[in-house]
């Protein structure tokens, strides 16, 4: 057993997942894509030990039941897996540590970047070596957007019929489009619905259906925008996308509105500079703070319009991300 520590970025969704064919195994209704951040991330640090008689989890410096039973589900998820490779017979206990350099539960995806790396690291801890493949079926488990999470670049995730079809691959790399996401926080306030419950509401929504026949059609149409660069034709189709989506929530029963007035501010001022002739887009997971698309010549100018919104707290400037990293410096 060794003390292991992984630094995952978070994503976020350019086409969005809501709804499952499966809550238990965590199957999405649909296929999703996603681009790693490079500026916002969860490291955690895992150490099986025999000295110890339960589970210790430590999320951001506190302890908070919620949160930690989950780890501790997918903590037994992982020891059940050692255990049918013979690399345990019994069941032996964590320390795990964890930290995001941004706000969570705010709809960032603090969750995939954090199960993520906590996959990865307890996996590598215990003694388990699994493929990329293996790590994101089993991140799935925990947070389904975390499947996301293990690769790097641009992501794709396919929603598969069974467990072991549903998982995330790489098919553009970080260099491939350089795009730039202005993270733009106008609240740290934590959600007042959480994503796990927002799904089990996608079905309400008179919409749902037919946003799920168009879902296979628009993810072609942005892998194919990613791999010819074309920042204008993949904008339009992730700002439509984000709109589309937060009608399915605004149509549920009983009804998801996320939007704060300075979400509303942010939306305007994208559709201003735009009309200026800035190639800038918006795009919005579950939440209220908004991922703020353009290109590398234009950041400097859309950061400086964003700064002087009053509703504004912080601004992370991220470029596409690798895949986790092994750190060599631990966290306990």
């Amino acid at each position: 057993m060794q003390k292991i520590t992984v630094k995952a970025g978070s994503d976020i969704a350019l086409i969005k997942y809501w709804g499952k064919k499966d809550k238990i195994l965590r199957l999405p209704a649909n296929g999703s894509i996603s681009m790693i951040l490079d500026s916002l991330f969860s490291t955690t640090t895992v150490e099986f030990s025999l000295s110890l008689s339960a589970d210790e989890v430590l999320i951001a410096g506190e302890v908070e039941e919620g949160e930690s039973s989950r780890v501790v589900k997918h903590l037994d998820r992982i020891r059940s897996l050692a255990k049918s490779n013979g690399l345990i017979d019994k069941d032996i206990f964590a320390k795990v540590v964890s930290e995001n350099n941004f706000p969570k539960s705010t709809g960032l995806s603090s969750s995939s970047s954090g199960f993520a790396a906590l996959t990865i690291a307890a996996s590598k801890a215990i003694g388990l070596n699994l493929s990329e493949k293996e790590l994101s079926i089993l991140a799935r488990q925990g947070s389904g957007s975390a499947c996301r999470c293990v690769c790097g670049g641009f992501v794709e995730w396919l929603d598969g019929e069974t467990s072991s079809e549903s998982y995330a691959q790489s098919f553009a790399g970080p260099n491939d489009f350089l795009i730039r996401d202005l993270v733009t926080i106008v609240s740290e306030d934590k959600k007042n619905l959480s994503s796990t419950q927002g799904h089990d509401l996608a079905e309400t929504s008179p919409f749902f259906a037919a946003r799920q026949q168009k879902i296979s059609a628009k993810l072609d149409a942005v892998k194919k925008a990613i791999f010819s660069n074309d920042f204008i034709t993949l904008g339009e189709l992730v700002e439509a996308e984000a709109l589309e989506f937060h009608s399915i929530l605004l149509t549920s029963s009983p009804t998801i509105l996320l939007f704060y007035p300075g979400t509303i501010e942010v939306m305007q001022l994208v559709r201003s500079l735009r009309s200026s002739g800035v190639p800038v887009y918006f795009t919005i997971n579950t939440g209220f703070n908004v991922h703020v698309l353009t290109l590398p010549e234009y950041e400097d100018q859309v950061l400086m319009a964003l700064k002087k919104l009053p509703s504004v707290q912080k601004i992370i400037a991220s470029s596409v991300g690798l895949k986790p990293q092994y750190l060599e410096q631990h966290l306990f």
